[in-house]
């Protein structure tokens, strides 16, 4: 989606804008060249320019017409349409019949063909939310984010099947577990049940080790997504691991963190934080740094609080600045008065907390 929704527009007196307004219309000069296309928000220094060039009235965007332009990584039928086929997929295998889960191997190539599609794939900032915890979800979510760290890494395309393949099969050890582990920290269950938690890699490894149509890219996946650099993942305390198994890590780190498997859910700004936190000590920085290029810190819809103690809702992501995006604030609620922060050109505000 590349323009606010919403066609509604209203005439305003240069004279009367106060920063912030969008265009709903391009300003033409006399010459019929365009001085700002639709669609600028109109900062004091563009005001002064068009009171320069003698204009005297512009049409601006009606202030509730300004919607979020949320970039997504799946479009949500889409997404609906391989939850239900992962789903039905995984609750039909037992532990002794592996044949049903070959259909995933299919399934991952088409989620990385609808990743694809999408024109500059690899080039977006991504509305990646909290939502509840959902196994089916989460591996979807898990082949969609790793698919981008792969592309963007320049992986060809065999091995980027087989980290899709990898992603949608890495948790499922979990199905044989009879834990529950859904909003809370693992690490507080009774050992016993901690123990059984984090012998699922070797579960999910072992149902699939002799399996020919699943790579060992896709198997290491499998056993290695819970290791770490400093030696303290489970379930064999690798230091050495598999660097397909190390992309998984952190996008399966970071999805576990914003819906809740197997830790308390957190906002996606403390998860990116943690992320960070972690670089070279327990993932790859090169990976880190790669997956948070494309991660918006302060996702579409967020409710944020600014460092001018003015609340506001993040409307659009800037492409450089993933931690910087546009917020719309309400300057005066009797007159349902809004402004547009572009916090990537406002370098005196900033994010102080977002708000549930």
């Amino acid at each position: 989606m590349n323009k606010y929704r919403g066609d509604m527009m209203k005439l305003c007196k240069v004279e009367d804008l106060k920063g912030g307004e969008i265009l709903a219309k391009a300003i033409l000069t006399s010459e019929l060249r365009i001085l700002l296309s639709d669609e600028t928000i109109l900062h004091p220094e563009y005001i002064e320019k068009i009171k320069e060039f003698g204009i005297s009235e512009v049409y601006i965007k009606e202030e509730e017409q300004v919607r979020g332009q949320e970039v997504v990584l799946l479009k949500s039928e889409v997404e609906n349409f391989f939850h239900n086929k992962v789903k039905s997929i995984l609750e039909k295998h037992t532990y002794s019949k592996n044949e049903e889960l070959m259909e995933l191997s299919q399934t991952a190539d088409h989620i990385i063909a609808s990743i694809m599609e999408e024109n500059e794939v690899v080039e977006k900032i991504y509305d990646i939310k909290e939502r509840s915890a959902d196994l089916y979800e989460h591996s979807i979510n898990i082949c969609s984010l790793a698919t981008l760290v792969a592309l963007k890494m320049n992986y060809p395309k065999e091995k980027v099947h087989d980290i899709g393949v990898g992603c949608l099969l890495h948790d499922l050890g979990l199905r044989y577990l009879a834990l529950n582990y859904m909003d809370q920290n693992v690490f507080q269950l009774p050992k016993t049940e901690l123990t059984e938690f984090m012998k699922h890699p070797v579960y999910g490894y072992s149902v699939l080790k002799d399996e020919k149509w699943i790579s060992q890219v896709g198997k290491n996946i499998i056993l290695y997504h819970h290791e770490s650099l400093d030696g303290l993942g489970y379930p064999l305390h690798a230091k050495e691991i598999p660097f397909e198994a190390q992309i998984v890590g952190v996008c399966d780190c970071f999805d576990e963190m914003i819906c809740g498997i197997g830790c308390k859910r957190v906002k996606v700004h403390e998860a990116v934080e943690y992320l960070k936190n972690c670089r070279k000590v327990k993932y790859n920085a090169e990976i880190v740094n790669v997956f948070l290029e494309f991660t918006a810190v302060y996702p579409v819809g967020s409710r944020v609080l600014l460092s001018n103690n003015t609340i506001g809702t993040v409307i659009k992501q800037n492409k450089e600045y993933p931690d910087r995006p546009i917020i719309q604030v309400v300057e005066n609620k009797a007159l349902r008065r809004q402004k547009i922060i572009d916090l990537a050109e406002v370098n005196h505000i900033f994010i102080k907390k977002v708000l549930e």
